[in-house]
């Protein structure tokens, strides 16, 4: 089940489902430790009797407030003749996930309305040895196992503080939880204490007026003890919970609107997903600098482990986004993260966790009986590529002045050592997409544009000699791609090159990353062979559904609904769709070429989730996401295009206007 609605702090994580159950928490750093490993916490309501978790039979619109990361959530539930609009945030200072719920009648009666909270934890991502209990101090009731503390309370009409309560066992036997208590009577059991495998159910109460409306709040509080909890706590009762969703909307206002951007005559609902996109970014960003692919749980089913990891490649991509937004705080935490992990002999790993430990991976330390570096050479070399672009932007030597030995020389002579010496090529190692091994064309554009890279820095530095030695072997490689990857009888590049004796066997399947043959390696957009490729791209990976779309590769089997590949090469990808689009940008030469490029950029907007999140793809005949949501690398290469969209616009306005023409945009 998809992930929506992610709000979070860099610290605190929280993801809700398509039926509004919160879903997954992570703390104390985004992606690692998930304190529910994806179970759902619900939240239910009774009246006049009726009891409902929110879920089906409840119309539910999943959206945020504008420009924020506070949700603003419309509930209704026709039998209970109630109206709910919730507004969920993580505040930006303090450890503290709050809900608001505006409770709205639609009877034309007076009524007590009852709001009952579940929380299901799993401390440290499982549930041996958990204890919750209520806590008279502090009038909520606490979860906790060894530092982890969680303090969980509510506020209704009658008091600022846990009304009732349940702690109880689940998932012993035939115990579900104490969310079971709520549904016959809307009264919970009050048991002051349980432990092993455990849950817990708070209720508060509101008297809502006649058609009228009451607010309650529940909140967690997060810690490492329970004095840092109880402190949080105590805080929300001194001042009220209300200024809460206030504040924090001023503040993610200001954080998505840093310096005034010119958006043209792009369409309100693109700017609005640039924005979106860039605040969705920012809660999969963990405060120490690690960028995490995905944050859903749910993937676990598929390949038992997760995307809740740092990946360089994909953290290379989107700091580079950052950068262009003006978030270089952000993207420079990540950059300094990957001088930390760098090997001495200058490579990056498969991927890492949010604390620099080293992550799970199946790329294996020997191959045919011999050692073998379990790398993607492109994760390294998009590193380079991206502090390079970063620092063109802003200039900042005192950056980059420690980055340059530590992780551009040392990643940038690796680069150039780990070469074919016959060919001139990168030697093996597995593709961005993590299914094969060879040499392939996205990572050989990617080492490219990482050794380019690496020269300007060398030549900034006056370090002239590095900068020929990296400047000749991006040369070098750059004219060995189109030698050995470049075949005259398909007429495009090869996805995937194969040593053989006497060269290479290719592997011609058409696949969208092909698209860094001009991205990264420095080849014209506009080079007949650049074009043959990109055409072929278009052709031959279009989905032609209602969806659309751009697949992967043609036959892509993961997540696959369809083997009608002629129709349906692959699952719809966004960040594939927006290549083609930053393709159809750099080569525009009138607006009428640009609208064609708008058409890609809209149709990525039409195609995400009413709240805007971006999954990693959909389904091709009905639109439902598939695989991990949101995916950060969807929203950065979304963020992306609509820069080059502005910038090439602007380009092309300032020719018309020297040429005394005008341009339609």
């Amino acid at each position: 089940m998809p992930r929506d609605l992610p709000v979070g702090n860099g610290r605190v994580l929280i993801n809700f489902d398509k039926d509004y159950n919160l879903r997954d928490i992570y703390y104390p750093h985004v992606g690692q430790e998930n304190q529910t490993v994806g179970h759902p916490s619900r939240f239910g309501v009774w009246a006049d009797g009726q009891f409902a978790w929110v879920g089906p039979g409840w119309y539910i619109d999943r959206k945020y407030m504008k420009e924020t990361l506070v949700t603003d959530v419309l509930l209704r539930h026709d039998q209970l003749k109630l109206d709910l609009r919730v507004h969920d945030v993580v505040d930006y200072v303090y450890d503290l996930f709050m809900r608001e719920i505006h409770v709205q009648d639609l009877s034309g009666r007076h009524r007590e309305v009852r709001l009952f909270f579940n929380h299901d934890f799993h401390i440290y991502e499982h549930e041996v040895g958990d204890t919750a209990y209520y806590d008279p101090r502090t009038e909520a009731v606490i979860h906790y196992k060894k530092n982890r503390w969680f303090l969980t309370s509510a506020a209704g009409s009658r008091k600022r503080g846990v009304e009732q309560w349940a702690t109880g066992n689940k998932e012993l036997g035939e115990r579900e939880g104490t969310w079971r208590d709520a549904e016959d009577d809307g009264l919970l059991g009050c048991n002051p204490i349980a432990q092993g495998s455990v849950d817990s159910t708070i209720g508060t109460s509101l008297s809502v007026p006649a058609s009228g409306e009451a607010v309650a709040y529940a909140w967690i509080c997060f810690g490492t003890s329970y004095e840092a909890v109880a402190q949080i706590h105590e805080h929300i009762r001194e001042e009220g919970p209300a200024y809460i969703v206030p504040r924090n909307q001023n503040y993610w206002r200001l954080w998505v609107n840093p310096d005034h951007i010119d958006f043209l005559s792009l369409p309100h609902k693109v700017v609005d997903l640039y924005k979106r996109s860039l605040l969705i970014i920012r809660t999969q960003i963990d405060e120490g600098g690690a960028i995490i692919a995905a944050n859903d749980h749910d993937i676990a089913r598929f390949a038992r482990d997760t995307y809740s990891y740092l990946w360089p490649r994909d953290g290379a991509l989107v700091a580079n986004a950052l950068s262009r937004a003006g978030y270089r705080d952000l993207a420079e935490k990540f950059y300094l993260f990957c001088a930390d992990v760098i090997k001495e002999e200058g490579y990056l790993l498969h991927k890492y966790n949010p604390d620099k430990s080293l992550a799970s991976s199946w790329h294996p330390w020997m191959r045919d009986g011999m050692p073998d570096l379990p790398i993607q050479e492109d994760e390294t070399a998009l590193v380079l590529w991206s502090v390079w672009e970063n620092f063109k932007r802003y200039r900042d030597v005192e950056f980059m002045k420690p980055l340059f030995k530590g992780l551009v020389r040392r990643g940038a002579d690796f680069l150039v050592k780990h070469r074919d010496p016959e060919t001139l090529l990168p030697l093996p190692s597995h593709d961005l997409w993590e299914e094969r091994y060879g040499v392939h064309t996205f990572t050989v554009a990617s080492v490219v544009g990482g050794l380019r890279a690496a020269a300007g820095f060398a030549h900034a530095l006056g370090e002239l000699e590095r900068y020929n030695t990296y400047l000749k072997a991006a040369e070098d490689m750059q004219g060995a791609m189109v030698k050995y990857m470049w075949s005259e009888g398909d007429g495009r590049f090869c996805r995937m090159a194969t040593r053989t004796a006497d060269g290479y066997n290719l592997d011609m399947t058409v696949d969208a990353a092909m698209y860094s043959v001009f991205a990264f390696a420095g080849l014209p957009p506009g080079d007949p062979k650049v074009k043959a490729t990109m055409d072929a791209i278009k052709e031959k990976l279009w989905v032609k559904t209602d969806v659309g779309g751009v697949a992967r590769y043609q036959d892509d089997y993961y997540h696959q609904v369809s083997k009608d590949i002629k129709n349906v090469p692959g699952n719809p990808w966004f960040i594939c769709t927006m290549w083609l689009a930053r393709y159809q940008i750099a080569t525009a030469r009138t607006g009428s070429d640009l609208r064609e490029a708008l058409k890609l950029i809209e149709w990525v907007v039409d195609h995400a989730l009413p709240s805007g999140v971006l999954a990693e793809q959909v389904n091709p005949y009905n639109n439902e996401p598939l695989s991990v949501s949101p995916l950060t690398w969807s929203h950065a290469d979304f963020v992306v295009t609509v820069h080059d969209y502005l910038e090439r616009t602007k380009q092309l306005m300032s020719e018309a206007v020297f040429e005394h023409t005008i341009m339609p945009v």
